[in-house]
């Protein structure tokens, strides 16, 4: 994680004018079964898109509040990395999606028993959301239904 110094002039000053939010108590639950035992989902904000899938919008004000849904049976290097913040690095994502998007990883886990199986799909939202309000309201609730749906007991939330 870089220091603040390191950001351009422009990024600096949004972050330290940014109306961070808090969320407390950050919700959450307890796993009933051990993660052996679970059908797991990724959740990542690295902006990925599967071929024929439309890249994330950069000119939406506030940021664009979608989702992908990524197959779980996707080719990683076919994944197409569309994030709009210029606050980081974009090549180590190009050249290891599984930095931002770390599906190679959880196959072998469950390869190795360590969790159960994967959900059919998985999902990829973008960064950068400055205004959070429709992905709170309404982006979210229909992600998670479908998780639901998928019979998805634990997500792992993957923050670029």
């Amino acid at each position: 994680m870089g220091e603040i110094e390191e950001f351009p002039l422009a990024v600096r000053l949004l972050l330290r004018a940014y109306p961070w939010r808090r969320v407390d108590p950050v919700p959450w639950a307890p796993l009933q079964r051990p993660l052996a035992a679970c059908r797991l989902a990724l959740v990542s904000s690295a902006a990925f898109v599967a071929p024929g899938q439309p890249p994330f919008d950069d000119d939406l004000r506030g940021g664009d509040p979608s989702f992908r849904e990524i197959p779980a049976d996707v080719d990683l290097a076919t994944l197409r990395e569309t994030h709009r913040s210029e606050s980081f690095d974009h090549s180590g994502l190009a050249r290891d999606p599984n930095l931002g998007f770390p599906l190679e990883r959880l196959r072998e886990l469950v390869r190795a028993g360590r969790i159960g199986s994967l959900a059919p799909r998985h999902l990829s939202f973008m960064g950068s959301i400055l205004a959070p309000g429709r992905l709170v309201k309404r982006t979210a609730p229909e992600a998670a239904r479908r998780l639901v749906a998928d019979g998805v007991e634990a997500a792992l939330l993957v923050p670029v």
